[in-house]
């Protein structure tokens, strides 16, 4: 479970890399027509929890409504973004103490999931989707400069924000406090899809 190391540094890097295959595996969409992978450098390894907290639950409110407002403009199917079992309405897919998969389904043809995995020297997150329709296909090669440009801010300002932090010992990974406990270490059933913007 290795992604491209990078020298720790106090400032964090994030850096967009080819997706570790053993990244890809995790997954569970029977396709993936479109991935992407960042790495993100850290002193402190930090658990998918609050690596999720930091990047999304931790935004301030106008960024996450931004991001709710232009997933549903893209026909995702999302819960309710307060749910403390859900991640700004995208459900939790699969996790462990490793990794959470997060995944939302579009009415439009989308099927997406968005993977927050721990390294020793930071995170790794990437993209999946797999669109099943030509309409699907033309609406995320139009925005997929936008999606990448919003990933790469979200998760500079998610870093900076974790980095002075002290390690929580517990909380769900709706609210992603960072215990590997509760809600985040269970399995959930086969679900859903991708972000325009996260």
């Amino acid at each position: 479970m290795t992604a491209t190391r990078h020298p720790r540094s106090a400032t964090p890097v994030v850096t967009q890399i080819p997706l570790p295959e053993d990244a890809r595996q995790l997954s569970t969409l029977s396709r993936l027509d479109y991935t992407d992978a960042f790495a993100v450098t850290s002193d402190i390894e930090h658990t998918p929890a609050q690596w999720v907290r930091a990047v999304v639950s931790d935004a301030p409110p106008r960024v996450r409504l931004q991001l709710y407002l232009g997933w549903t403009a893209l026909g995702l199917r999302l819960g309710p973004p307060w749910s403390s079992n859900r991640v700004l309405g995208w459900k939790i897919q699969d996790a462990d103490p490793d990794f959470l998969l997060l995944a939302a389904g579009s009415w439009l043809g989308l099927r997406g999931q968005l993977l927050f995995r721990s390294e020793p020297d930071g995170l790794l997150f990437a993209t999946f989707v797999q669109q099943t329709n030509p309409g699907a296909r033309a609406l995320w090669a139009a925005i997929t400069p936008r999606h990448q440009r919003v990933v790469r801010s979200l998760l500079t300002h998610g870093a900076r924000r974790l980095t002075p932090r002290v390690a929580q010992a517990s909380g769900s990974p709706g609210r992603a406090d960072g215990a590997r406990s509760g809600p985040a270490q269970r399995r959930v059933p086969d679900g859903g899809s991708d972000s325009a913007c996260a």
